[in-house]
């Protein structure tokens, strides 16, 4: 199985992205977690994405605030899928990253999830890595299924309060 690569452009950045690291160990995709920086390690930033294919990767997370350059920066080192976290932030609450990450030149693709949306970040990653791995799918449709089974519990426990009432 491919790996999922997991960049955050600073250590402060780790408890929004524990959060994608823990997603894709419940699905059982291995991964690797790392702290480079756009802008204070561009170089070991740059090596990285370009020797993730031959490393085994299958795709990469990228998470950063405020500028919010690192999954562009990752993107143009490597045709792998990038995946962008942008982070909040307590200037402009995030808006900045969030467009930093969505406004990427036409030719360096980056998909870009909510701001701090680490789940749904690894949610898209292992989507990436089912398309090849029947396994992997068929364990996204369980927690599809799981997801569909909770909100209609909630669902049928919010009808029964409501209908007691009339």
């Amino acid at each position: 199985m491919k790996k999922v690569g997991i960049v955050m452009g600073s250590a402060s950045d780790l408890p929004v992205v524990r959060k994608a690291a823990e997603t894709l160990r419940s699905f059982g995709v291995p991964c690797e977690v790392h702290v480079y920086s756009a802008h204070r390690t561009p170089a070991q930033a740059g090596d990285f994405a370009r020797a993730a294919r031959a490393g085994g990767f299958g795709c990469i997370i990228a998470a950063a605030g405020m500028a919010a350059h690192l999954a562009g920066a990752i993107a143009a080192n490597t045709t792998l899928p990038v995946i962008g976290i942008p982070l909040k932030s307590n200037t402009l609450d995030g808006v900045d990253a969030l467009l930093s990450t969505v406004q990427m030149p036409s030719g360096i693709p980056v998909a870009a999830v909510a701001i701090d949306g680490a789940v749904n970040a690894a949610l898209l990653a292992v989507q990436i890595l089912s398309v090849e791995d029947e396994e992997l799918a068929a364990r996204l449709d369980e927690h599809r299924a799981a997801g569909a089974a909770k909100a209609l519990q909630a669902n049928a426990e919010v009808e029964a309060e409501f209908s007691a009432v009339n």
